[in-house]
């Protein structure tokens, strides 16, 4: 080989060396046999086996091969096998002399192409099937960077469950190329970041944006250092979001107990990413679309574009989510827009059959999202990218809202820099995610199942003195049972209630399970304590202190104290601003 062709050989692009295999119907891996090994992973193939191998054919001892279409070397040339004239990719193999031929059968495509994204900063990955697909898929593991979650994560996503995914984008500068973006000094601050919520049955998902200049309390954080030693960093009061990472060497579970503290919404995993992702990834999928209402050209962002619609990709797509003082009123508010703008534009390019169709795009992607991103260690392998991925593939972009923490500028400051939660909206707003409520019009439930748990507060009631209950504390506040016994016996007359401790577990809601003869009761109870349908758990019974049959209600982590009602939000709040990822719209 010369010196020419041996360079493009080393140049080879290893995502185009993916092929389908119209036998099985997968891309597999294919390496030129006369050149040398792609720096990706790839099936070695000895001389010996070439494409007869491929196809199930074994060569008898002492022979060659015969083939249609092969030229039987002459004496004097070297004893190697003459390749057949290439067919072009989709034209129908020529059968073999004898037999006839028949229309080929159009098979359904079994190539398995997982796809991974998040709301805020994506991540993708591909998984590889036939040969080679073992070394790549280690390959990709190798790429993966991953830290601590210091018990600060539910312990990860579950697959029947509704998913919480935190993703924060730092102003850190790593990188080349990245020396003229953020603060040359960040230890890497929540610059950006997003609760993204996917609902249990997987219809609806709501990416919820913090603003990084809103003022929070953060927690004291618990965090493993590097010798495998756990230091406590203290929390501080009135300090800026951003600041729950990177500063005082917090790390990215000290953000996510922050966004527990101010959302009531336990994260399940987190990934971290810095402005590598939002490049890299724009550039494998090929650039997104993008609309402006007016030009920009912004020298701090480095954002130079004229009014309408662009495919952005690279520096340009890192300065468009970047930009703020050129759109809106020229603060973080305006900046969290465009961000919201490109994530859309990002999920619409993902979905999209030209992405999910070019194995060459799905193997840029897998190795874009796994070298650009660092997950909490709960999500440290493809395996686990993977699952996440065929759960958040499910989701329709036109059910996937986007919006941001209700707030307001800061009273206690003259001029204006900080942002305070606008409490007349925000708890809304936290409470309907934390009941997975869609901000879309999306039926969450089928009729028959909705009206059957409807059907369980009709009827009658019976009188608050026969109402004979077990309360227990299943993850309310220490001390919550007797404060509601006392409530239910003085306030209410429900004279028969009983403390009955902890319970064996800690739910999430507070139910009332009851048998089927106590039905009048549990409507009874359910009325005075605002109890749903959906809380109500027909069941058993069970014996109180003095032998008689009881009902068990077991306080959640709903339970905001006795007296206040227990009705989750069945609908988002419609005065706040919201978008949708299917719909395309031009930034102001």
């Amino acid at each position: 080989m010369d010196a020419q062709s041996r360079g493009r050989a080393e140049n080879i692009d290893p995502a185009d060396q993916w092929v389908l295999n119209p036998d099985t119907g997968d891309y597999e891996l294919r390496l030129a046999p006369s050149a040398p090994q792609s720096p990706m992973p790839g099936p070695r193939r000895s001389r010996s086996s070439g494409a007869d191998a491929a196809r199930g054919r074994t060569a008898a001892p002492g022979r060659t091969p015969e083939r249609p279409g092969r030229e039987t070397p002459s004496r004097g040339t070297p004893d190697r096998e003459v390749p057949p004239p290439r067919r072009r990719r989709g034209t129908p193999e020529e059968p073999p002399p004898g037999r006839r031929g028949r229309r080929p059968v159009k098979k359904k495509s079994k190539t398995k192409k997982v796809l991974l994204w998040t709301g805020g900063t994506m991540a993708f990955v591909v998984l590889a099937t036939g040969a080679g697909g073992y070394l790549y898929l280690k390959h990709l593991n190798d790429n993966i960077t991953s830290v601590s979650d210091d018990g600060a994560s539910t312990g990860g996503f579950s697959k029947d469950k509704a998913i919480n995914i935190l993703i924060i984008g730092t102003d850190k500068r790593t990188g080349e190329g990245n020396g003229s973006y953020g603060d040359k000094d960040s230890a890497g601050h929540a610059d950006t970041t997003i609760l993204l919520h996917v609902s249990k049955d997987r219809s609806n998902a709501t990416a919820l944006s913090i603003p990084r200049d809103l003022i929070v309390d953060i927690p004291d954080c618990p965090t493993q250092q590097e010798d495998g030693t756990e230091k406590i960093i203290p929390g501080t009061t009135g300090a800026r979001f951003n600041e729950s990472l990177g500063q005082n060497d917090r790390t990215p579970s000290c953000t996510m107990r922050t966004v527990t503290e101010l959302t009531g919404i336990t994260p399940d995993n987190f990934m971290v990413a810095d402005f590598n992702a939002v490049k890299t990834l724009s550039t494998a999928v090929g650039g997104v679309d993008v609309c402006l209402a007016k030009d920009i050209d912004d020298p701090k962002s480095h954002l130079n574009l004229t009014k309408g619609t662009h495919t952005i990709e690279g520096e340009e797509a890192l300065a468009f989510v970047r930009t703020r003082y050129s759109v809106g009123s020229g603060g973080d508010l305006s900046r969290i827009g465009l961000q919201q703008q490109f994530l859309s534009a990002l999920m619409r390019k993902l979905k999209s059959n030209d992405t999910l169709t070019s194995p060459t795009k799905l193997v840029k992607l897998a190795e874009a999202g796994t070298e650009a991103l660092t997950v909490d260690s709960q999500l440290d392998s493809i395996n686990k990218l993977k699952d996440l991925g065929l759960e958040l593939g499910k989701l329709n972009v036109k059910n996937l809202t986007f919006t941001t923490v209700p707030v307001k500028d800061n009273p206690a400051e003259k001029v204006k820099a900080t942002v305070v939660l606008e409490e007349s909206k925000a708890p809304q707003v936290f409470e309907a995610i934390r009941n997975d409520v869609s901000f879309t019009e999306v039926k969450q439930q089928k009729k028959k199942e909705k009206d059957a748990v409807a059907a369980r507060l009709k009827g009658e009631k019976a009188p608050a003195s026969e109402v004979r209950v077990q309360v227990l504390n299943g993850g309310a506040p220490s001390g919550s049972a007797q404060r509601m016994i006392n409530w239910l016996q003085v306030e209410e007359g429900v004279t028969k209630s009983e403390n009955a401790g902890n319970a064996d577990e800690e739910l999430k809601k507070t139910t009332l399970e009851y048998a089927p003869d106590q039905a009048a009761q549990a409507r009874r109870l359910a009325d005075i304590l605002g109890l749903s349908g959906s809380a109500m758990k027909p069941g058993e019974s069970v014996t109180n202190a003095q032998g008689l049959p009881a009902m068990t209600l077991i306080l959640g982590e709903d339970f905001k104290g006795a007296g206040v009602s227990l009705t989750p939000p069945d609908k988002a709040p419609d005065d706040i601003e919201k978008s949708t990822a299917d719909k395309v719209e031009c930034a102001q």
